[in-house]
């Protein structure tokens, strides 16, 4: 499958720019999957206003390839972005499926999501750590051959790798590779990222997401201007794949219509870009960086708990829950920055969506 295969109108959703939330896994008591929540959720998102999920993703949970949970999770989540028809009537999706693992088991991955119909991988490489940069190339275009590609700049605190901008310069330059995820959550190594692109000449067919949850409205609203053979290029940064849009994902859709209309006029006012400090705080609790991201995900999930769509914030391994404090933290965003939190609108669809 190439990224010309893809139907136009989801191509165009991806190019423009748009929230694809990164799809948690919802568990009941004895850490097995609940499918009904597991759908309420991909419900809400599309009721939010996404343009897409990416499933099998960190989000999802890397383990779930340990367990047997890969494919129905990935058909669970198209099955129902298929069926339901989501408020305002039905519109194209981008739909991302999480790639993980050393070659065979990423080629493998990469033709499941295919056959389900997912329009792109987002290719993990912390399975190639210690590999050379033409193995990691060699890696990338094994999984392009199968379907495209959104590359995945994962921060190494949550088992990513360092990646040069040389490696981008590659990686951009394969041709079934349509977007990158940029998401180190550092500014020098996002810079690697679209350097890379540029200098590949690949800056109209890869489209840049964010990824770093602790810089998103930053992320969105700057331009990049870089030299290339002595002249000025710009790139922006048009959406956001990210676990941080899990939760409160109606918010996150006003916002980055928000921030498309400002970058659209050429005029940002102060109060969009104060919001930037505020998300950034949001985040803070919603990961759990006081301890380094050990709650990362159960940050996630106590939103989704609080809201009524998840039971409980239970993860595949039982070492992996809320930090000490960080419950209070949840409270404290929560108190302070309601404008960024969905309650009453989770609140008002949680019944259908769990029908």
């Amino acid at each position: 499958m190439q990224w010309t295969d893809i139907p136009a109108d989801s191509l165009q959703v991806l190019r423009r720019g748009a929230v694809i939330p990164a799809h948690l896994l919802a568990l009941d008591a004895q850490r097995k999957l609940d499918e009904r929540r597991q759908r309420a959720m991909t419900r809400y998102y599309l009721d939010a206003g996404a343009g897409g999920v990416a499933v099998g993703v960190h989000s999802t949970q890397f383990a779930i390839r340990d367990v047997g949970l890969y494919e129905p999770v990935l058909q669970l989540a198209m099955r129902t972005a298929q069926d339901w028809v989501p408020l305002g009537g039905r519109r194209p999706l981008f739909m991302v499926a999480g790639l993980a693992g050393r070659t065979a088991q990423a080629v493998r991955e990469a033709g499941i999501a295919r056959g389900l119909g997912y329009h792109a991988g987002l290719l993990s490489l912390g399975a190639m750590k210690g590999a050379s940069e033409p193995e990691l190339v060699a890696h990338c275009r094994a999984m392009a051959d199968v379907m495209p590609l959104v590359g995945f700049y994962l921060q190494p605190a949550v088992g990513g790798i360092h990646l040069p901008a040389g490696f981008w310069q590659q990686f951009a330059a394969i041709d079934n590779v349509v977007a990158i995820k940029m998401a180190p959550f550092h500014r020098y190594r996002t810079l690697d990222v679209v350097r890379g692109v540029v200098n590949a000449r690949a800056e109209d067919r890869v489209t840049l997401y964010t990824g770093n949850d602790d810089h998103i409205v930053l992320d969105l609203l700057a331009p990049f201007t870089l030299v290339r053979d002595g002249q000025p290029v710009t790139v922006r940064i048009r959406g956001g794949l990210l676990g941080h849009w899990s939760v409160w994902t109606s918010r996150a859709v006003d916002l980055l219509q928000r921030i498309h209309a400002a970058v659209e006029a050429g005029d940002v006012p102060q109060e969009l870009l104060a919001l930037d400090a505020q998300v950034t705080d949001c985040n803070a609790a919603l990961f759990d960086v006081a301890h380094d991201f050990h709650g990362c995900i159960a940050g996630c999930h106590e939103v989704l708990r609080r809201q009524g769509l998840l039971q409980g914030t239970w993860c595949l391994d039982p070492a992996e829950d809320l930090s000490p404090g960080q419950a209070q933290e949840l409270d404290r965003v929560q108190r302070d920055y309601p404008h960024l939190t969905d309650d009453a609108f989770v609140a008002r669809h949680r019944d259908r969506w769990l029908a």
